[in-house]
């Protein structure tokens, strides 16, 4: 245990939620042969076999699934210990923008900003709830809080949280139009679009066990705005993809239910900043305290945990 790292468990967590070595090289900018080297290394100090693995995938064994659920609890443990330790320090000053889409950030982030500035009153927020992309640098944002991948080299990524999309529809729609059983069906059914935050358009790439997959799909309405999108779906109008923690509740309800249950996209939470953010002692207290909130706590973003174990 004692060559265990936290970036070996990071490497672990990406590899085991992706099921795949080469998909989460790619989600953390590394090489394959650097996260099976990792994956090895780990499995060598712990004395146990994590991973089932064939010529297209990989999966968990039995350990591998309890090493899991220890290896997040440990990293949230990280990250408090970071947090903790920013907080004892003296008390930090000064003017944040930060920016967020419109549920994540009036649902979660909002709250989480509220809890800090209490903690540290010598702190100014402006929370800018936009749901577009966002220049750093043009628009002076300190902090750009988002959903997905972060594409700009000249950008520097902190990961938050980890999240996936899913695919949901209200029992009003499904009882209409039927449940989709295959992918494919999708392009018959009507679907819900967001042109949100630069995602592409008119197409969904969505994973599964076997590979990514994409499919073209209709819009019966769209809407640049989140919110909209699930009203509509609510009201049976039509299919939508959406971050899982902000469908969870309508899930529980059972205003809406979960299609296509072996498809998901990727959605992991980042705080985005420019590179001389990376000094800044008020960037870094935030982005720690909005790190270990949106994973613990009563603003925390729920994660789908039947779905992570089937890895699908």
């Amino acid at each position: 245990m004692n060559n265990v790292l936290p970036q070996d468990l990071q490497v672990f967590i990406h590899a085991a939620r992706l099921a795949s070595f080469s998909a989460a090289a790619q989600e953390l900018g590394a090489s394959a042969a650097y996260i099976s080297k990792r994956i090895a290394i780990l499995e060598g100090a712990l004395r146990v076999k994590l991973f089932h693995r064939t010529t297209r995938s990989v999966s968990l064994t039995e350990r591998g699934e309890v090493m899991l659920s220890w290896a997040q609890r440990v990293l949230d443990v990280y990250a408090q210990l970071d947090g903790t330790l920013e907080n004892v320090q003296s008390d930090v000053r000064g003017g944040l923008r930060i920016a967020a889409s419109s549920g994540l950030g009036r649902n979660h982030i909002a709250p989480v900003l509220s809890e800090l500035v209490k903690m540290h009153p010598g702190l100014e927020i402006d929370l800018e709830i936009l749901d577009r992309s966002v220049d750093l640098v043009q628009e002076e944002i300190d902090i750009d809080v988002r959903v997905g991948d972060v594409r700009e080299p000249h950008l520097v990524p902190h990961h938050l949280a980890h999240g996936r999309r899913i695919l949901c529809a209200s029992p009003e729609y499904l009882r209409l139009h039927g449940e989709p059983q295959a992918i494919a069906e999708l392009s018959r059914h009507s679907c819900l679009l967001i042109r949100e935050r630069g995602e592409t358009f008119g197409r969904w790439s969505l994973r599964a066990l076997g590979g990514t997959r994409n499919v073209r799909v209709n819009a019966a309405l769209a809407s640049n705005h989140g919110d909209v999108i699930r009203r509509w779906a609510l009201e049976g109008h039509g299919i939508m993809l959406r971050s899982y923690w902000d469908v969870a509740e309508s899930l529980t309800r059972g205003d809406l239910v979960h299609v296509l249950r072996e498809f998901w996209q990727p959605a992991d939470v980042w705080a985005v900043t420019k590179i001389r953010s990376e000094n800044s002692a008020k960037t870094r207290l935030c982005i720690r305290h909005l790190r270990m909130r949106l994973r613990t706590g009563p603003f925390a973003l729920a994660a789908p945990s039947t779905e992570r174990n089937r890895r699908s």
